[in-house]
């Protein structure tokens, strides 16, 4: 299977194309490089720089390259700046998102795989959350992900679109050859573990939500075991496995799963099981809350054993955390850009 990965140069996109490739697929990146980083893409993939909302040049692209399948896991992805600026949102994440599909449906490819996020949910009724709760969220970025998973259904139903989707919480981790770097760096780990190497201070927003130690509670799921489910979930769009529509062809509904731990750990948990794995307290101080922050988010994940034989197997706390900081300690300087 040949692959185009948007992303790719990205931490979640560049360790999938790494699954990819050691599963025997072939993959093509295409990353716009702002805000990835060029030496995360394997050597082994094709790095074009271009945009997916550029309909035109990606249809081409997937057509030259002879394309089979489509993880797509570029979008623009901060709560706070969607709070603030969300025009931009719906313009890359929902605007761009349909340009990339009928590119796609143009050359003929009608598998994708969409990088979607806990956030469509908002503040859940019950917990672990189940793909069946209810889709109400509490910011742009949240609402844009709801938007394109609406698309992925009509193009199902209209076109034959097998498509995939994984509402992932939050990915945490490192493998031996990539680590987490953002620009800016709003993640919880990588923030806590530049604090613990003489950087600013950590700030733990609000500790006033209605949890036992008044901080946030997350599932973390490792980066690679995410990979794993990219990898599984491009296999079962083929057109010959009936888990993501009828064979041969024919209309479609999204195979919709959740990807997380269904363990919760709060933001207080986190930072005491980094200064475990760093041996050392963590410089931090208590902001207030961030615009868009629902106080818990924990996924049921029974869905993606069920259909895709998945399962989290690198994801405590001490393999994520340890395996981040082991990765900053031999990169200090990141990918060097």
């Amino acid at each position: 299977m040949k692959v185009l990965v948007t992303g790719g140069a990205g931490y979640v996109g560049g360790v999938s194309v790494d699954a990819l490739l050691a599963a025997g697929h072939e993959v093509v990146v295409l990353d716009d490089l702002s805000t990835g980083h060029a030496a995360i893409v394997h050597p082994a993939a094709r790095l074009v720089v271009g945009t997916y909302a550029d309909e035109t040049a990606t249809r081409e692209l997937l057509k030259s390259e002879g394309v089979d399948a489509i993880l797509h896991c570029a979008a623009r992805s901060l709560v706070g700046e969607s709070m603030a600026n969300p025009a931009k949102y719906y313009r890359e994440n929902v605007v761009g998102g349909v340009a990339l599909l009928e590119a796609a449906r143009a050359a003929g490819v009608l598998r994708v795989v969409f990088s979607s996020s806990a956030s469509t949910y908002g503040v859940p009724d019950e917990t672990p959350i189940t793909e069946q709760a209810p889709l109400r969220p509490i910011n742009p970025y949240g609402e844009s992900k709801r938007a394109f998973e609406g698309a992925l259904r009509w193009y199902g139903v209209a076109y034959g679109l097998r498509s995939v989707i994984l509402r992932y919480f939050n990915v945490a981790g490192a493998t031996d050859r990539l680590g987490e770097v953002h620009r800016p760096e709003t993640h919880l780990i990588p923030n806590a573990l530049i604090a613990a190497s003489g950087g600013r201070a950590l700030t733990l927003f609000g500790e006033d939500y209605p949890t036992p130690d008044g901080t946030p509670i997350r599932d973390y799921i490792h980066v690679a075991d995410l990979a794993d489910a990219h990898v599984a979930a491009l296999v079962a769009t083929d057109s010959a496995d009936a888990r993501t529509g009828p064979v041969g062809g024919g209309p479609t509904e999204p195979v919709i799963a959740n990807l997380g731990t269904s363990t919760g750990f709060s933001v207080k948990d986190v930072l005491r099981e980094a200064e475990a794995v760093v041996g050392r307290p963590i410089p931090h101080t208590v902001g207030p809350r961030r615009a868009g922050d629902p106080p818990v988010l924990v996924a049921s994940n029974g869905r993606a054993r069920e259909v895709f034989g998945w399962a989290a197997g690198r994801s405590t706390l001490a393999e994520m955390i340890g395996s981040a900081w082991a990765w900053r300690r031999a990169h200090p300087e990141g990918y060097g850009d």
